[in-house]
């Protein structure tokens, strides 16, 4: 009888301990926060024991691939618009004979993957698997074709949910969490590579958070499970069958597997899959700033103690930030009670909070930590004759610049003559090497505003012995900070 007691008092003590990590977890917004309304779209998986190798993946591969299916498009191609013109000697009917060119459109085929997220027939894919396509077909893997209909896209995350209209219930694959995903687990991809049908391969997360320049919100994992031409829009998947990733880029020299292979997080799709179903598109929220990272030449300068945060290069008119009273050269180091370790994350946490949300942005002004609430924005759609005075800048930098009169504030579309231009740079010059280019506009040198080329001399003059330089360049409408080591 005691020993009965003993475990229920264990069982006691273990509920109690699950309840406060909950509530624990919840309150540091540890993973991310689903609406009641947005779990009926999918079934959420339990990642807690996604990372052990089964003897073989057979059985897996089983059960879930009748979950995953083959989705096939066809874009018409129209050829040419060809007449005999208003001066032509040909007839109509001589061009439709013996003229070359296509007479008819054309069409252009293209084969990827997606799955299976909802029994009514909701497809979570790659929005580049279906983008500009007329006509989209799904086929099962037990062979069963169904036209499909695009519900909804965004491009930013290359994310598409398309729909179809099944005769009978559907297997689906469940959505597991892809931050409790870990390095070196062991990871499964089902899709149709090179049109094959239905494959599976086998591998290792191989790194999380890689930034390859394709979007704003890249944060993929990398994976050496083999991906092809054709895997794109198919699950990644862990060890308890939950979809971690979209599977959506290659690394190929060859055109084929490498090992290097990327999948989109499967949070960030649940972070906008219900928006896609409801509206057909992504409304994002907008703090209005232009970011950069932090190089450790920007450190220095800016005599910051670690390169962590992200370094606001300029602030848009009438934006959030402005309204806010964020200022050029910030560094926002904390963005609604999450820490910015680097630029490229602050982006993601911005853009999927609701809009209209009030947040707590704290940053560095001149070695102080401040703080600001600003409510968040919608982000909306995308959105050469010189005066005398020119010539070389400071030896060793290798810049020449000149100052900017009306006629060349005109064709760089500026407002004001302020400033001096960058007529040319040495590319084996020490500004060339920090990213200075030709046409670049300094607007400061060292935190000190530059009006003219004698303004600019007289600070380098100045600064002469510092081991660096930090430059405020206006370049294509935004601003950057860069700094020029000596």
């Amino acid at each position: 009888m005691a020993k009965s007691f003993r475990g229920i008092s264990i069982a006691l003590v273990a509920g109690s301990f699950l309840i406060i990590g909950m509530i624990i977890a919840s309150q540091f917004s540890l993973t991310p926060v689903t609406q009641a309304k947005d779990q009926s779209l999918w079934t959420e998986g339990d990642s807690d024991s996604n990372s052990d190798r089964p003897g073989s993946f057979a059985d897996l591969a089983q059960e879930l691939s009748p979950a995953v299916v083959n989705i096939s498009t066809t874009t018409v191609v129209k050829g040419p618009e060809r007449g005999p013109g208003p001066n032509s000697p040909f007839s109509d009917e001589f061009l439709r004979r013996f003229a070359p060119g296509p007479q008819r459109p054309q069409k252009n085929n293209s084969l990827g993957s997606g799955f299976i997220i909802n029994k009514e027939g909701y497809i979570l894919t790659n929005n580049h698997v279906v983008d500009g396509a007329d006509e989209i077909v799904v086929t099962l893997k037990e062979g069963d074709e169904y036209p499909a209909k695009i519900i909804g896209k965004d491009p930013k995350t290359d994310l598409a949910l398309i729909k179809i209209e099944p005769k009978n219930g559907l297997p689906v694959i469940q959505l597991g969490d892809s931050d409790r995903t870990r390095v070196g687990d062991w990871v499964l991809a089902i899709g149709n590579p090179f049109g094959l049908g239905h494959t599976v391969t086998a591998g290792i997360v191989s790194a999380k958070g890689r930034a390859l320049g394709t979007g704003p919100y890249d944060d993929f994992i990398q994976t050496d499970t083999a991906i092809n031409p054709g895997n794109s829009g198919g699950p990644l998947l862990d060890m308890g069958g939950n979809v971690i990733g979209i599977n959506s880029v290659i690394f190929t020299r060859s055109g084929g597997s490498q090992g290097v292979g990327f999948a989109i997080p499967e949070n960030l799709a649940k972070s906008i899959v219900a928006q896609l179903k409801e509206s057909g598109s992504v409304t994002r929220a907008w703090l209005g700033v232009m970011i950069q990272q932090i190089t450790p030449e920007l450190q220095e300068s800016l005599e910051l103690e670690t390169r962590k945060g992200a370094l606001v290069g300029d602030v848009f008119k009438g934006s959030p930030a402005s309204k806010a009273g964020l200022l050029r050269g910030d560094v926002i180091v904390r963005f609604n009670g999450e820490e910015v370790s680097s630029q490229r994350e602050l982006p993601a946490m911005v853009a999927f909070l609701p809009v209209g949300q009030k947040v707590e942005v704290v940053f560095l002004r001149s070695g102080k930590e401040m703080a600001v609430e600003v409510t968040l924005d919608e982000l909306k759609k995308e959105t050469t004759v010189a005066k005398e005075s020119s010539g070389e800048v400071q030896e060793g930098l290798g810049l020449s610049v000149q100052n900017i009169t009306p006629e060349i504030a005109e064709q760089l579309g500026l407002t004001s003559t302020a400033g001096v231009v960058v007529s040319d740079v040495d590319q084996s010059g020490m500004a060339a090497q920090a990213g200075i280019r030709r046409g670049d506009v300094i607007l400061e040198v060292n935190r000190t505003k530059v009006t003219d080329f004698e303004t600019l001399n007289r600070v380098l003059e100045k600064d002469k012995d510092s081991k660096s330089t930090l430059f405020l360049i206006s370049r294509g409408g935004t601003t950057v900070f860069i700094a020029v080591s000596k």
